[in-house]
């Protein structure tokens, strides 16, 4: 998902999404641990879509201020 289709969502959309991604970055990571190797570009991707749905939350708090 890029940034424009993150700031057309609400608030509680967003978090959604964001506990979405933190759980997917778990599986990611036990699956890393247990031997199996996920494709490594995975990792990079859903950090940064973390630090895009997080940097947007941060916006909509401050603007709403």
């Amino acid at each position: 998902m890029n940034i424009e289709e993150y700031r057309k969502k609400n608030n509680d959309e967003l978090k959604q999404e964001l506990n979405k991604l933190v759980k997917e970055r778990f599986n990611l990571r036990i699956q890393r641990g247990s031997g199996l190797n996920p494709k490594p570009h995975l990792f990079s991707i859903n950090k940064k879509n973390i630090a895009r749905i997080k940097t947007i939350l941060n916006e909509k708090k401050i603007d709403g201020k």
